[in-house]
């Protein structure tokens, strides 16, 4: 026995150093990304709506938006020809299909020799600069739209192709920052979403990265504090870190791509894996020191070790895998990675770990007993404890509970999407920019159908659509409104000398026919961004300030409300679309994936508990300090009144997953110190003993593991960090304590 396992540790040392080799071969093929479309819900029927939506106008975030300051104002005349000369320039710009700006764009006029144009700001002649603002000023078309109010910046709106990747975003913005300092133009802001993409994947990897590198020297500092053997905590270390390799390298293999949940693998598997290493480990040192023979030891902690191990490695996964009841696909990709790293975190150990604890002569393992005394004193202080004061434990839950319970009633859905941004980063610092000088970020997309019989370019439509106008203009979260009416509007004032007080729709329809015959022989293009080819849908765009979740709701409602009740409905059917809407309506879900999924998780767990215990009493006492954990994560987010949004569903998937397997450890001890023959005190005192500092350990890393996290620039990824560490130590405290009573109490 003796040489087979000598020969099979050699064979597992080999194979995991050359799995670890071709792993990291393949981090270079490692994929990120960000899409907005990853947090949208599955099978919801306003996305299948969108979809239809886009294939006839395209997607509404092709943009990118650079506001250019400059002080005193706008109006000098270096500035100004710098500005034109970028705003032409873009036009060539890679991925670019259309550039606009004040230096580019003019006004109609119609004379009786026909069209001729004015421009909006006369860059040459500096005396008439005033008066380009007052008419600006008046027209209201431009001002928070291509100008602020305050005339202090401009902005050059891009329309690129739709979609840009990492790749072809970088492209264009290093086109539009070298042109921005050829031009001497250094006082810019950029909004959209190539921006977004390049910020928020160079975000990603940065954090996985220091993430990595902050966890593992966190770990190894708390091996070497549990243990004060360097060859153990190498070992340690070791393992851990080829656990993540080997698991960084499948992903690639498999073709994964990493969103911005990737942030937190490498903390899982760490802590993780650091977990399943301290249990084999603690329980193999154990057995050096009872004096059996390193062979005989290692296989009986595998096998006393190994299979509750395995049990808490498949309920843990089991966890991730219950995201899968989300809607959203980045919230499903998390939970199947998650899952297989946390499957390849526990074959790592039992066969790297134990191969090398084997190799390692006894007398570099066995040292410290002093600290196993200590701890051995402390732990059975605390059995004494739950024994003589079972009522107070009982009574302490109990309000604790409440206090949960009321925590959760207080949880808001008013999420803003400013708090995914990287904290004091220039993409933050350029969405305030934008949120406090112009429309804001988020598009907003409305959809009116005409009724059969009609048309969307009927005069009849264009006055419906234009009751809508109106309404929007009231609502004061939305800005630079857009829509098939403004070509008319514009040719409107056209007619009338460029007076803005001609900037609206013909009076009557023998002119609006006239008009339409203008506007399809000079703006044709255009109008075929708010026009469906069949004539069916009219399209109406504009910006949403980031105001929250439940004041754009509020914002919907009014639009809804207002289409129902004030225009006519045997003509029109109004719409709201879009990603920004389709984003809010996560919170409608994430409450209902939420007790699904867990409920489906409990379910599961319940099973393979029930099995391998085969006792319903106990099997029922592993739910309470299962489930309160979860309620203390929700009244967590009450109390702090942190909104609840998508990325924090994988909170409950992580507590629930990991919290569980101290209770399996902990009754896996008990029921086999019952089995030998152990009467129920003498059971707990061992599992106290035994089980008890590898709980505490775990937890501790566990605990440090995660506020790593509080170090991290993205805000939902500290929200996560702090959440799950104080709700892990809470998992801890209830195992130790209530679990303990409920056994003396129910098990007879």
């Amino acid at each position: 026995m003796k040489v087979n396992l000598g020969l099979l540790k050699k064979i597992c040392i080999g194979a995991f150093v050359l799995l670890g080799t071709v792993s990291a071969t393949q981090l270079g093929n490692l994929k990120f990304s960000f899409d907005f479309s990853q947090f949208f819900p599955e099978e919801d029927p306003d996305l299948a709506f969108y979809d239809d939506y886009v294939e006839k106008f395209g997607t509404d975030d092709n943009f990118l938006l650079i506001a250019v300051k400059n002080s005193p104002n706008i109006f000098q005349h270096e500035f100004l020809n710098n500005f034109d000369s970028f705003s032409r320039e873009s036009k060539g710009f890679e991925h670019v299909l259309e550039s606009s700006s004040l230096t580019t764009l003019s006004y109609p006029l119609k004379t009786s020799f026909g069209y001729t144009t004015l421009p909006i700001i006369h860059i040459d002649d500096t005396l008439q600069y005033e008066k380009d603002w007052r008419k600006i000023q008046e027209d209201s078309l431009f001002t928070n739209v291509l100008i602020d109010a305050h005339r202090s910046s401009m902005v050059l709106a891009l329309k690129t192709e739709d979609n840009l990747d990492y790749k072809q975003s970088g492209v264009l913005l290093d086109s539009v920052r070298a042109s921005l300092k050829r031009h001497h133009l250094n006082s810019y802001h950029i909004l959209g979403r190539a921006f977004f993409y390049e910020a928020i994947v160079d975000m990603q990897k940065t954090e996985v990265l220091t993430t990595t590198i902050v966890a593992s020297i966190l770990v190894f500092i708390i091996l070497l504090l549990v243990y004060r053997s360097m060859p153990v905590v190498w070992i340690s270390v070791f393992s851990i870190a080829l656990s993540l390799l080997l698991f960084m390298g499948l992903l690639a293999v498999l073709g994964k791509e990493l969103n911005a949940m990737a942030v937190f693998y490498p903390v899982l598997m760490l802590i993780v894996g650091t977990s399943d290493v301290i249990h084999l480990t603690d329980s193999y040192i154990r057995k050096l020191q009872n004096g059996l023979p390193r062979y005989t030891a290692i296989l009986s902690s595998l096998k006393e070790v190994g299979m509750t191990t395995l049990l808490t490695s498949v309920t843990t996964a089991i966890g991730f895998v219950t995201l899968l009841s989300s809607r959203l696909v980045s919230i499903q990709d998390f939970g199947i990675n998650a899952a297989i790293g946390v499957l390849v975190a526990y074959f790592t150990v039992i066969f790297l770990t134990g191969s090398l604890l084997i190799s390692l002569p006894e007398k570099k393992l066995i040292g410290g007993k002093s600290v196993s005394i200590k701890w051995t004193t402390y732990l059975l202080r605390l059995n004494t404890f739950t024994r003589e004061y079972p009522k107070s434990i009982i009574f302490g839950t109990v309000v604790f509970t409440l206090l949960c319970f009321l925590g959760i009633y207080l949880i808001k859905t008013d999420y803003e999407f400013k708090q995914a941004l990287p904290a004091r980063s220039k993409i933050a610092a350029d969405f305030d920019f934008f949120q406090e000088n112009y429309a804001g970020f988020r598009p907003l997309e409305i959809a009116v159908t005409s009724k059969p019989k009609f048309k969307v370019t009927d005069f009849e439509v264009a006055q419906e659509v234009e009751k809508l106008l109106v309404h929007l203009k009231t609502l004061k979260s939305i800005g630079n409104v857009q829509s098939a009416n403004l070509p008319y509007k514009i040719i409107n004032k056209a007619y009338h000398l460029n007076n803005a007080d001609y900037f609206k729709l013909p009076p009557d329809k023998s002119t609006f026919e006239k008009y339409k015959k203008d506007a399809n022989r000079l703006v044709r293009k255009q109008l075929g961004q708010f026009i469906s080819e069949d004539e069916t849908v009219a399209r109406i765009n504009g910006k949403l300030q980031d105001v929250g979740t439940d004041s754009l709701s509020v914002v919907y409602k009014s639009i809804t409300d207002f289409a129902t009740t004030q225009m006519d409905t045997s003509i029109v059917t109004v719409k709201i679309t879009g990603k920004s809407i389709l984003l809010d309506k996560n919170s409608k879900y994430i409450r209902k994936n939420l007790l699904e999924g867990l409920l489906y998780g409990l379910l599961l767990i319940g099973v393979i508990m029930a099995f391998i215990f085969r006792d319903i009493k106990i099997f029922l006492i592993s739910l309470v300090p299962n489930i309160l954990p979860i309620l203390f994560a929700g009244s967590v987010l009450g109390f702090l009144n942190i909104p609840l949004e998508a990325s924090l569903s994988v909170v409950f998937a992580i507590v629930f997953g990991i919290a569980v397997d101290d209770t399996i450890h902990f009754l896996g001890k008990y029921k086999l110190g019952i089995t030998q023959g152990l009467s129920k005190e003498a059971a707990l005192e061992k599992t106290f003993v035994q089980t008890g500092r590898a709980l505490v350990i775990t937890t501790i890393i566990l605990f440090f593991g995660f506020m790593v996290m509080l170090f991290s620039i993205h805000q939902p990824s500290r929200t996560i960090g702090l959440i799950i560490s104080v709700t892990l130590v809470t998992a801890l405290i209830l195992d130790l304590l209530l679990l303990p009573v409920l056994l003396r109490k129910l098990i007879k």
